[in-house]
């Protein structure tokens, strides 16, 4: 097939103990997905169906990288979260069936122009000028199912400079992994290559140029981003 120029780069994230990247085709994120960050952010954290928003796929970030304080923004702000690598696609997934459409989970950092975000909101408009900025999702290695399992529990943490930002436990999600795919899925075909964000604890917060970021989950390590 002929292009008028060279097609881009498949977007991908490394994937642990393999030399093999996962393809990656879409980004999901879920919206206000523990109580405490739901109150943080003004919102009421009851069990009412979840939203979503989503990212593109060349926003993604790997481990280590250091990235540009992005333009058109004064307020920058970190968010821990679980990330979901979908291996298997679907639609209508049942929650009881989900986890078998898993292929891993990696550590995410889904970072926000929070100022822009804020005006949206207040407009009423679409949060894309906040959330799908250039390097906004930052994403470890996917760790497989066959190495991790599937976490439902354990510490998610975020650190500035050795300072500790957000605290939280993955069983703290208003909304968990397979009923975050069964919802998802309800409206919208998966497909193999999808990841999905989970949320972040509360303790958002704004990140400088020079900050070094880190993000831990337990028994999937850390995510390290250094702010230019």
């Amino acid at each position: 097939m002929d292009y008028v120029f060279a097609p881009p780069p498949v977007p991908s994230v490394a994937t642990a103990g393999s030399t093999s990247r996962f393809p990656v085709r879409r980004i999901f994120c879920v919206g206000r997905n523990y109580a405490a960050h739901a109150h943080e952010m003004g919102g009421d954290p009851n069990r009412e169906p979840p939203f979503f928003f989503t990212k593109p796929a060349d926003a993604l970030v790997d481990d280590g990288a250091t990235i540009p304080y992005p333009p058109d923004t004064d307020d920058l702000h970190h968010e821990a979260e679980l990330v979901v690598a979908i291996g298997r696609g679907g639609a209508d997934i049942h929650a009881a069936d989900a986890l078998a459409h898993v292929w891993g989970y990696a550590i995410g950092n889904d970072l926000t122009r929070r100022d822009r975000q804020a005006e949206a909101k207040k407009a009423g408009r679409p949060w894309d000028w906040g959330k799908g900025f250039d390097n906004s999702a930052i994403c470890g290695p996917v760790i497989p199912v066959a190495t991790i399992g599937h976490p439902s529990q354990g510490f998610i943490r975020l650190s500035v400079n050795g300072s500790l930002r957000q605290s939280g436990d993955l069983s703290e999600l208003i909304w968990s992994v397979p009923e975050i795919i069964a919802i998802l899925s309800a409206s919208i075909r998966l497909q193999p290559g999808d990841l999905v964000y989970t949320g972040t604890p509360a303790g958002v917060g704004a990140l400088e140029r020079g900050d070094v970021c880190v993000v831990e989950i337990e028994n999937l390590g850390a995510l390290t981003t250094t702010i230019a």
